[in-house]
């Protein structure tokens, strides 16, 4: 894992979204495993459904932001005062949108992949676009290889370097 780089393209892709205060909060949050937080897991599924849906021919744009915004819902899901009243395995997706539309410009396509990740337990929120698909699938694997501790914890996880000598965000025009 010391050797790993994110690609220039993906960090050029969510730069805005990792730099808001609110994203990195979910720093704070657990997530699937004590020592991975809510922040590594949105990455990770953030970064690996980019890189399908890039190798696809798919929006991995959509992917990549839809992806780390899929659990923006910026609570503690294990602590239930903090959140009373939310069934949250069926209702994060809802809050996370909701909270993604307040500080972002959402996409539809990043809006059915933040509100449809938890399909098929949420049936009424099926996919409806290719990149949410990927995006759920994701999500699934991530959260298993981290409850299989396959993914290390937080602080051995990569961590995108902004002063890093090779990258550097791209500023567009308009």
């Amino acid at each position: 894992m010391e050797r790993f780089r994110y690609n220039n393209e993906y960090l050029n892709t969510v730069y805005d979204l990792m730099r808001d205060p609110a994203v990195q909060s979910m720093g704070w949050l657990p997530q699937h495993r004590a020592g991975v937080s809510c922040y590594d897991h949105c990455v990770l599924v953030s970064y690996s459904s980019w890189r399908v849906c890039r190798a696809l021919g798919f929006n991995h744009r959509a992917a990549a932001r839809g992806g780390l915004l899929h659990d923006f819902y910026l609570y503690n899901w294990r602590d239930r005062s903090s959140h009373p009243g939310v069934r949250h395995a069926w209702e994060h997706p809802d809050i996370a949108l909701n909270n993604a539309r307040a500080r972002f410009a959402v996409t539809d396509t990043e809006a059915d992949i933040i509100r449809s990740h938890m399909f098929p337990l949420t049936l009424t929120k099926p996919h409806h676009t290719p990149e949410a698909v990927v995006v759920g699938m994701m999500d699934k694997l991530c959260a298993l290889a981290e409850l299989l501790g396959l993914v290390p914890k937080g602080e051995a996880l990569p961590r995108p370097l902004w002063q890093d000598a090779d990258w550097r965000p791209v500023r567009r025009a308009g």
